[in-house]
């Protein structure tokens, strides 16, 4: 990166980008920093050099971001060696070993660089306090559902309350603490809805911590938009009035690049564009895109009975296949090729796909997902219903509002049976296509015009630059934009 003179760095603002290392946040953070160097700040994204490896092998992150003077890559060791699997089940090795690195790391980079914002991911509640130590501004940046972050606000009132840990084993009992979902988030619909000991869980701490910090932080970026999630945003803003919500952030991005392109990719994995020729053979809206994500795994029994249930349905899929997802065994390659040969006619396995282009292209009729952030806000855009199989944490609390409150889609969580999975795979495609789309279509509409211009997010976006250019670094710790 070129050095500007010292006068001139010292008025620059220049922000830290700090993703959590995994698909979905690092997917989101890139698509935030290159909104950032389209309006001429200047940026450093700070990715682990195992992600950063991956990004430079399948994306042409490298050249594309090389177009901004005031853009640079910074990369840091996750602390674990380059054989470990760094899977969902291994996740708090990746949290606890990163964070031993990036503590130090970051109160050096910030005393040296002039650095005047960091926007670290919300999971990271020490990197709010070190930049409050060393007295530089911080916004974090939540890349769950803000349907999730609301029931984490009301963590603390649920444990005072004994909401939570659950007692007994109904998993349809109504949680009625959480204002706005009081006849809506059952114990099934919870984050972590195992959870018998809030101490000793792990996720459970880490919530509670991230909660902790958005009152230390100058504010809160969240990818959705005003019509998708307004009533939550109101109680959201009750915590951290400076809350921009910039969302969907590929569509703010591809609406404000010159050339209009598809936003490009920032896979991790390789992405295997033959799915796109085979969809390019296949009718319009006959097809159901299957992927679980970068994370969930399942058995060996829940893939069969996905396979049995979309065989059975008569309707063609596309399915993405990681090679890690089946879990507690070898992934075999002849199994799948035995999958693949008992439905060639209708089906396509891929390991990876180019998601934002499977879901635009009009084969897809509807989406079979784990209901992850990032997939939801694509499948609105892109004005796909789908079928939800929450797996962890926000997938389960966003999977209740697909299903219950936008009506976009059905919530079909705990349920892996090839009956089930063939019935609600036709309920989607064909029976409840029309309703479900008609209420996905409105919504996507809505994304649109937000990001437009004088649209919420568009306008939020705006208000967010504003902000990190008048912050600068800052001495005080505490910041009257956001209450506890």
């Amino acid at each position: 990166m070129e050095h500007h003179n010292t006068i001139e760095a010292k008025m620059c603002p220049h922000v830290l980008l700090f993703p959590l290392p995994i698909q979905s946040p690092i997917n989101s953070m890139l698509q935030l920093a290159e909104l950032f160097c389209l309006a001429d700040l200047q940026v450093t994204f700070l990715n682990t050099n195992h992600n950063q490896q991956l990004l430079y092998r399948h994306t042409n992150v490298e050249s594309r971001f090389k177009q901004y003077p005031k853009f640079q890559f910074r990369t840091i060791s996750d602390g674990l060696p380059d054989d470990h699997p760094r899977s969902f089940p291994m996740f708090e090795d990746l949290i606890n070993s990163l964070q031993a690195v990036a503590e130090p790391f970051l109160r050096k980079i910030l005393t040296e660089s002039g650095v005047t914002c960091v926007i670290p991911d919300g999971l990271f509640y020490y990197a709010v306090d070190i930049c409050n130590e060393v007295g530089v501004s911080v916004i974090s940046f939540d890349t769950i559902s803000p349907c999730c972050l609301w029931v984490y606000l009301c963590f603390p009132k649920l444990i005072q309350t004994g909401d939570i840990p659950f007692k007994g084993n109904d998993l349809d009992m109504l949680i009625e603490n959480v204002p706005g979902m009081e006849d809506l988030l059952r114990r099934r619909d919870f984050p972590f809805y195992r959870l018998t000991n809030c101490a000793t869980d792990l996720y459970c701490q880490l919530a509670l911590k991230e909660i902790q910090s958005i009152p230390r932080s100058h504010g809160l970026i969240l990818n959705t938009f005003e019509d998708l999630d307004g009533p939550l945003l109101s109680h959201i803003r009750s915590h951290c009035p400076q809350t921009y919500a910039v969302g969907p952030l590929h569509l703010q991005l591809k609406t404000r690049l010159a050339d209009k392109r598809m936003s490009s990719s920032n896979s991790l994995w390789e992405e295997d564009h033959s799915s796109i020729q085979w969809l390019d053979a296949q009718p319009i809206e006959s097809v159901i895109y299957v992927s679980f994500g970068s994370l969930a795994t399942l058995t060996k029994e829940e893939m069969l009975e996905f396979w049995h249930g979309l065989v059975n349905s008569g309707i063609r899929f596309l399915w993405v296949m990681r090679s890690d997802l089946l879990r507690e065994e070898e992934f075999s390659h002849q199994f799948v090729k035995e999958l693949a040969a008992g439905c060639k006619e209708r089906a396509y396995i891929v390991s990876w796909a180019p998601q934002e282009k499977v879901l635009s292209h009009p084969a897809i009729g509807g989406f079979l997902t784990h209901s992850g952030w990032n997939s939801t806000m694509e499948s609105i855009v892109e004005r796909k219903p789908m079928i939800c199989w929450a797996v962890y944490v926000d997938q389960r609390v966003t999977s209740r509002f697909v299903g219950e409150v936008w009506k976009i889609g059905l919530d079909m969580k705990d349920i892996c049976d090839r009956d089930n999975i063939e019935k609600v795979v036709k309920d989607l495609m064909v029976t409840n296509k029309d309703k479900l789309k008609k209420s996905v279509d409105k919504l996507s509409m809505l994304a649109e015009i937000s990001v437009g211009e004088g649209g919420s997010s568009y306008n939020a976006f705006e208000y967010l630059v504003d902000d990190i250019k008048k912050l600068g670094r800052r001495d005080k710790d505490i910041n009257p934009n956001c209450i506890g």
